[in-house]
């Protein structure tokens, strides 16, 4: 699961010019605005990632005329996102240590997500049905869910001078299809979908062939892709018809990803769109502020673009991280 909320070190403070009540604090790979005085560097304090979702706390009620927000799929409570404060831009919340008896004895990188009852934030995936659901992801397969670099900024280090390679992040929902022991099934990120062609989640499989295709692979596997289109997130592709854009395979069995050039020779034998590629290499040496820039851009549909997502070229998951789009992000709404 993703660490939402860690107790980190400030590694660094820096003024903002005319303001006599905030200065910026560097956290991780994270910048954040904070009140002036509360911390020093190298202090410790309670970090909320972008996308954490807070719940109903006296201790956050000055949250309350930004980030309320109420709706079937998180309840009620607060949301972190990205913000310009002053011209400068504070991605996540960082709180003071003393606020949080709760947390007492613990040091530095401890997951404290569940002790404060914090969760992810998640958008509705779908203006319509998605597809009856009719359980929870089977086999122990797992979910999607890249690790922001801010996050991992050591992933930097363990990519450099590897081959790599960079696609693009759709702005969609997570969809799996896979085929374990003769058994032909599709997931949303958390649930099992019930076989029905008009689900969305089974659009691949209907559209695709993959029933008979897969049948005749003669192994177990996994595809997860992204499922873009109308009524899905916001559509910044401006798709007229729903795709699914495959960025993992995965051989069940030996419980190993496909490189990205095997994974893309099974795609196209299938007739799969992958993930667009951005970008591979043979020797990684970018810097977080030189992927931060690359992470800008748009869609084909002139929407800026989410962000991209870097991994290794023969290991995909052994490196794998999203950097967001920053432009993108200023502008959510919801």
């Amino acid at each position: 699961m993703r660490t939402l909320v860690s107790i980190q070190k400030v590694k660094k403070i820096s003024p903002i010019a005319d303001s006599d009540f905030l200065e910026l604090a560097y956290i991780m790979g994270w910048q954040c605005v904070i009140k002036k005085g509360e911390f020093a560097e190298g202090d410790l304090g309670v970090y909320y990632e972008v996308d954490s979702f807070l719940p109903l706390d006296d201790r956050y009620e000055f949250l309350r005329a930004s980030s309320y927000k109420e709706n079937q799929h998180n309840g009620l409570g607060f949301r972190i996102r990205s913000a310009k404060l002053r011209g400068q831009l504070s991605q996540g919340l960082f709180l003071p240590m003393s606020k949080f008896p709760e947390l007492a004895g613990l040091g530095e990188g401890a997951d404290v997500s569940e002790i404060l009852g914090v969760k992810k934030w998640y958008m509705p995936e779908t203006a319509g049905a998605g597809g009856f659901m009719i359980g929870e992801r089977p086999h122990g397969i797992p979910a999607s869910d890249e690790t922001r670099i801010q996050s991992a900024v050591e992933m930097l280090d363990a990519l450099k001078g590897k081959p790599y390679y960079i696609t693009t992040k759709m702005d969609g929902t997570s969809g799996i299809v896979y085929c374990i022991n003769g058994k032909i099934g599709c997931c949303s990120r958390n649930k099992e979908i019930k076989d029905d062609e008009n689900a969305l989640y089974w659009m691949p499989v209907y559209r695709h062939g993959l029933r008979e295709k897969l049948a005749g692979l003669g192994k177990n596997i996994v595809f997860t892709g992204e499922i873009c289109g109308p009524n899905i997130q916001r559509n910044r592709l401006r798709l007229a018809q729903t795709q699914w854009y495959v960025f993992d395979v995965m051989d069940w069995d030996a419980q190993k990803y496909f490189s990205y050039d095997d994974a893309s020779e099974l795609c196209a034998r299938f007739g799969l769109s992958q993930v667009p590629l951005e970008e591979r290499g043979e020797s990684f040496a970018y810097t977080l502020e030189e992927l931060l820039e690359k992470a800008k851009g748009k869609y084909p549909s002139g929407v800026d673009k989410e962000g991209i997502v870097v991994r290794d070229l023969m290991e995909p998951k052994s490196v794998s991280f999203k950097v967001l789009n920053n432009d993108a992000l200023l502008k959510e709404k919801d």
